[in-house]
């Protein structure tokens, strides 16, 4: 009987993962990533240095839980990034939480706000990182490792990579790429 040796993540291996974001404190599950995700180890950067770094030697398979400190890979909160003004100030579209507001400085920095309440008279927007402040958990199911081809070296990633949406159209559903 011979033994499977399986391929681990190092330099240069192609990694597909579904990992999850958990609050420490609450244990709650704040991200799912459903779909796995592919990187090229070591070349392309898919997720904060701290998580990769624990992948280093690993195997499809595995899981890993890695916990993370966000005030240090976000920065610390910053109060001055939360704003609230009258709703009648602020369009239609941004009325809703979990919106997305890109928005630019006088330099032409950009910086992306989240809408994190609405009531009747106001709306409030957040340019902190939704994790600052926090402690979490990723934790990271590791699906394949293999070695990166070089068109996957030119493209960063997977190429052609479709997820199997089967369990959510039905097997018997005629799916077409959308080019």
């Amino acid at each position: 009987m011979s033994e499977v040796i399986k391929e681990v993540v190092s330099e240069g291996k192609l990694v597909e993962l579904n990992y999850k974001v958990i609050d420490a404190k609450t244990q709650s599950v704040l991200t799912t990533v459903e779909y796995a995700i592919g990187y090229i180890h070591g070349v392309t950067e898919a997720l904060a240095p701290q998580v990769t770094a624990e992948l280093e030697g690993k195997a499809a398979g595995d899981i890993i839980e890695v916990p993370i400190d966000c005030n240090k890979l976000y920065g610390e909160r910053d109060e001055s990034l939360v704003i609230t003004d009258a709703i009648e100030n602020v369009p239609e579209e941004y009325r809703e939480v979990g919106t997305s507001i890109l928005m630019e400085n006088e330099q032409g920095q950009t910086k992306t706000f989240l809408v994190t309440r609405v009531d009747k008279n106001s709306v409030t927007i957040d340019g902190n990182n939704p994790l600052c402040g926090r402690d979490v958990i990723f934790k990271l199911e590791i699906l394949n490792v293999r070695d990166a081809t070089e068109e996957e070296f030119e493209a960063g990633g997977p190429v052609n990579a479709d997820p199997d949406i089967s369990e959510i159209v039905g097997d018997d559903q005629p799916v077409q790429p959308i080019n």
